[in-house]
């Protein structure tokens, strides 16, 4: 057992001897500091194009912690100080804007080199020490390239944050039609002479318990969000919840094709599909704009339209109809003798939201189509218009517009009396 602790002794300190003698080729920090720059400003880019007083100064000096560093991983010490320091200078060239990329090769070109100085001061029995020391600068390297991206990725959330508190800000302020020019300039963001006012509608996810539901959102939200970033390169202005929201897209920079991409990529990438109604306005009408644009879209829940993106053009005339009048009262009232025959209702609520597809009306339902069929000549019957037909399929969808609208109305009046 004596022999055993002696052994293990000895071999302890001569990895503690090892240890010792690996920062012994780095004992001019300053002249290889200066080295290591000159090999920087031919080498790797853009550090190569900087003035010749930022290498001198500020590059020479951040590279020295980096040997500091190096030197107390080998040498045992604490080297907290040093990361910290990295950590603020990385800080600082994050919100210049110098690309991580050039930061990182530097250092791996450092670490080179420093580990070559090791190699060149080494004989043929030092085959332990260089495999204690490849260890080492592997901890070395792991440890300044994290120093740099903790920096980074704080820095970059930062001003994340602070930039979609502006989008916010300036979003909120264009759909309440107030001024925005000091702001907008304040946080950066252009403001366009017109836009493509979205309303958006994010469906819930039924598949999920109702304890997940939130988390299940949030999510989707995310998701659909770094979509939007992605396709629209910052150019998007936007107000959005896990139910949906308000999106503005500077119109000349966004055709109508680009519009509906844009639809059909924020649904792939949530993984369910997005509703969405479009209208398109001045800068100074987005508030009249976003309204009727939320007014279209209740109006496609309402008739229970397949989700996509609609334009005013394609519901102008469904539109007109949820207008206060004696026309609405008398479209509203086609639909009464439904009343009593549910199935009839939601069988026609079914066909006019398929696009007036009998085969998916038929699944939506979970019945046959020869159902489907029978259930669409019963309300021919009762209310005098044929579905099967264009007149009286127009009739009984303006109806069922009118109607959801007149109820509504009913509703609130009903609900007044009562309080």
């Amino acid at each position: 057992m004596i022999g055993q602790g002696k052994a293990a002794t000895l071999a302890a300190s001569a990895d503690m001897a090892a240890v010792q003698t690996i920062s012994a080729p780095w004992h001019d920090v300053r002249a290889l500091s200066r080295r290591l720059v000159e090999q920087f400003a031919e080498e790797v880019a853009p550090l190569g194009n900087l003035p010749g007083e930022v290498l001198r100064g500020e590059v020479t000096t951040v590279t020295r912690t980096c040997l500091d560093l190096a030197a107390g991983v080998l040498e045992g010490r604490e080297v907290t100080e040093q990361i910290e320091r990295l950590q603020r200078a990385g800080a600082d060239w994050a919100r210049e804007g110098f690309p991580i990329g050039a930061i990182h090769r530097a250092v791996r070109d450092g670490v080179e080199h420093a580990f070559q100085l090791v190699l060149d001061a080494s004989g043929p029995d030092d085959y332990a020490r260089l495999m204690l020391t490849a260890q080492r600068f592997l901890e070395i390297l792991a440890m300044i390239n994290a120093a740099f991206a903790v920096a980074y990725v704080h820095e970059h959330r930062v001003a994340a944050a602070e930039h979609h508190t502006a989008v916010q800000t300036v979003t909120s302020a264009l759909l309440a039609g107030r001024s925005t020019a000091t702001m907008a300039r304040a946080g950066g963001v252009e403001i366009a002479e017109s836009y493509h006012v979205l309303a958006l509608s994010i469906p819930r996810q039924e598949r999920f318990p109702r304890a997940d539901a939130p988390v299940a959102a949030r999510r989707t939200l995310r998701r659909i969000q770094a979509a939007l970033a992605a396709h629209c390169a910052g150019r998007a202005l936007s107000l959005l919840g896990t139910e949906g929201g308000t999106l503005l897209l500077p119109a000349p920079e966004f055709s109508a094709d680009e519009v509906s991409d844009l639809t059909a990529a924020l649904s792939a990438a949530a993984g369910i599909p997005v509703m969405a109604t479009t209208v398109r306005a001045a800068t100074a009408e987005i508030p009249e704009a976003a309204e009727r644009a939320h007014e279209l879209l209740d109006i496609v829940h309402r008739l229970g339209c397949a989700p996509k993106l609609y334009r005013f053009d394609d519901l102008a005339v469904e539109y007109q109809l949820t207008r206060p009048g004696p026309g609405r009262e008398h479209l509203g009232a086609l639909l009464d003798p439904l009343d009593a025959h549910p199935d009839l209702m939601e069988t026609l609520q079914r066909y006019v939201g398929s696009d007036h597809s009998r085969q998916r009306t038929a699944r939506a339902l979970g019945v046959h189509t020869n159902t489907v069929d029978y259930r669409l000549k019963r309300i021919a019957q009762l209310t005098g218009f044929d579905p099967a037909r264009p007149s009286g399929l127009w009739h009984l969808r303006s109806s069922m517009v009118a109607r959801t609208y007149r109820n509504a109305v009913a509703d609130k009046e009903f609900e007044r009396s009562r309080s």
